[in-house]
């Protein structure tokens, strides 16, 4: 089906990327694998590209208000190519939302300029050992000192994606007890540097795919932030973190669409080549099926996403549509992506094939974001249910 979200603009835009990734990012992709950890230089040259700062102000070095396409964009290229950007989209589409909209002009001023540079890369802390979706248990506690100019942060974060490569964390923590009535209250978000006295690495976590994406365990002990590295008002946190949620749900469904895509034109393009009893495994009633149904799927979840960006464009995005949005992408993503490895037969499972990549990358996409459980409970209330 004809897309109509993007205009000649977007095309070029399209163009650049896909040659940044061919050039860049492509060579060098295995070696990045290999070593669980993509270089930290890539994301100067993401920002000497003009791609790291989206939406932030021209007076800080960024191109000022921006649509999300463009960043659908990058999801729909590097999917196209089997490849990743590190932890790119926690920094520019999860986190960085945070310092546009809370952070106060002195702040923006001391980190816009470095995050549009792509000097500065950000990270996000929010998960713990024994808290995942419920963000209202989290332990990790800042403390704020007697003579209230700095807070001391102790606590243990797991799960944290990009932090090895980031020059700021925002560290979500408890600044104060609950109120009995409302667990969420009493949360905060510290900007912190990643070479604070105290901040220490845990172990590298090794995952079932996105491997060139780092992801690590944290600790935090009696680190001293300073109380000009608050992010918006104290004991807010839990009100600042659903104010990115549509967003950051909806580009993992765009990029559960994009790899879905991917998926489909691996596996069109292998079936005709390969060769079984004597002619192309495209030729099979059943090859023809599978393929057809899996086009359906992704042309709908397209759609959908397609949606969800228009809305994210114009202020209308809910929390209900975007947990939608990643409930039926990823979930097609994952189905569309299984039959078209099983279309490759034995090679599917090997992963010198992008389509054993994209299976492994993909899993995720239904945890993290909050899990799809999650997302039926929001859906199930919108419904009032």
């Amino acid at each position: 089906m004809k897309r109509t979200i993007y205009n000649k603009e977007h095309d070029a835009f399209r163009t650049m990327i896909r040659s940044f990734i061919a050039k860049e990012v492509s060579p060098h992709f295995e070696e990045w694998e290999a070593d669980r950890r993509t270089p930290r230089e890539l994301f100067r040259k993401l920002g000497a590209l003009g791609v790291m700062g989206f939406g932030i102000p021209e007076e800080h070095g960024g191109p000022g208000e921006t649509s999300y396409k463009y960043q659908a964009i990058i999801s729909e290229e590097t999917a196209r190519a089997s490849v990743h950007l590190g932890h790119y989209s926690v920094s520019t589409s999860i986190v960085l939302p945070y310092l546009l909209r809370i952070s106060s002009d002195e702040q923006k001023k001391r980190w816009l300029p470095g995050v549009a540079a792509g000097d500065i890369t950000l990270s996000i802390a929010m998960t713990e050992p024994g808290t995942g979706s419920d963000l209202a248990g989290i332990r990790t506690t800042a403390r704020l000192s007697d003579d209230g100019s700095h807070y001391v942060l102790n606590g243990a974060k797991t799960f944290i994606s990009g932090a090895l490569n980031s020059e700021l964390c925002v560290v979500v923590a408890r600044t104060s007890a609950p109120d009995p009535s409302d667990r969420r209250t009493g949360l905060s978000l510290l900007v912190v540097p990643t070479d604070s006295e105290g901040f220490a690495y845990g172990r590298r976590l090794e995952k079932i795919g996105q491997h060139s994406a780092d992801v690590s365990e944290l600790s935090f002990t009696d680190v001293r932030v300073p109380v000009e590295n608050l992010l918006g008002e104290q004991d807010k946190g839990f009100s600042y973190l659903g104010q990115n949620l549509p967003r950051e749900r909806l580009s993992i469904g765009v990029g559960g669409v994009a790899s879905a895509t991917a998926a489909v034109d691996y596996a069109r393009e292998y079936v005709q080549q390969r060769q079984v009893f004597g002619k192309p495994v495209a030729s099979f009633q059943n090859t023809k099926f599978v393929l057809a149904e899996c086009s359906t799927e992704v042309e709908a979840a397209q759609a959908m996403a397609d949606k969800g960006i228009e809305l994210d464009d114009t202020g209308e995005l809910t929390a209900a549509d975007a947990a939608r949005i990643k409930l039926f992408c990823t979930e097609v993503a994952g189905r569309v992506i299984d039959k078209c490895l099983q279309l490759h037969g034995g090679y599917g499972y090997m992963v010198e094939y992008p389509i054993a990549r994209l299976y492994a990358d993909t899993r995720v996409s239904r945890i993290y974001g909050g899990t799809n459980e999650v997302m039926k409970t929001i859906i199930a209330k919108d419904l009032g249910l």
